[in-house]
Parts: C-alpha cells; structure tokens; sequence
C-alpha cells in the first residue's frame, strides 16, 4: 500500500512538472516570414527581410547583415540569444531598420499570432510579419 501511495504521488509530481513547462517553440519551429514592417515602415530591402525559425535558432534579415542566434518562447514572449550579427557596412534606413530588428529581438519582446500574421513588441519597436512557409 505504501508503494502504491508513493508511486502516485511521484507519478504526481512528474505530471505537475510538465504542466509547467516552458512552452518550447510555440508553434514557431519550421516557420519562415516576411517582414512587412519595421515600426511602422515598410522594410528598405523587401525581398531579403525575413525572419525564420529552425532546429531552436531564429535568423533574421533586412537587407545587409544577417542576425541569428537561439531562441525559445517564454509564455507570450520570444527570449533570444545571444544573438550573433554580421557586420558588413550598411548605412541610411537599411541601417536603422537593422538596428530596430536587433534591439527587438534581444529584448525579449511579445508574441501576438493571429493566422498567417504575427507582430513582434517590445522595447519601443515592433515587427510586423507575414508566414510564408510553415
């Protein structure tokens, strides 16, 4: 009788731990977008900015340097990083829109997925996207 009670209450606390476990991915793994804006601008480079979600790494694009590292899904939140950026010289509004996307992502910001839509918040930015695949 005493096994069994323990067995249940171990059986027990295996479950709880699982109820309350990190939600992963949520959904982002294997899922690759468009950027249709960058605070409220649409991107410079349009046919290279991309955000994309693969094996617990993120990769994102606005049109000069690449940005990437791993990412996870905390709740409602996207935690990346660290995240890692090429550095090839970029200047004017591809620039600034570099910059936006990379203090976005670093700053754990929220998810809001509505359909084939998603918008990115935080830290005085936001990211506007569209699924292509996934």
């Amino acid at each position: 009788m005493r096994s069994t009670l323990a067995f249940l209450a171990v059986s027990a606390s295996l479950l709880a731990g699982c109820a309350t476990a990190p939600s992963g991915s949520a959904g982002l793994a294997g899922t690759a977008w468009t950027i249709l804006s960058v605070d409220g601008a649409a991107p410079v480079a349009p046919e290279k900015a991309t955000l994309k979600f693969e094996d617990g790494r993120l990769s994102a694009s606005v049109g000069c340097n690449g940005i990437g590292g791993d990412y996870r899904v905390d709740g409602q939140r996207l935690v990346a990083g660290p995240l890692m950026a090429t550095r090839m010289f970029c200047e004017g509004p591809v620039w600034q829109q570099e910059e936006a996307v990379n203090a976005l992502l670093s700053a754990a910001p929220e998810i809001e997925r509505r359909g084939r839509t998603m918008r990115l918040v935080s830290g005085g930015h936001a990211l506007d996207l569209e699924l292509t695949t996934g």
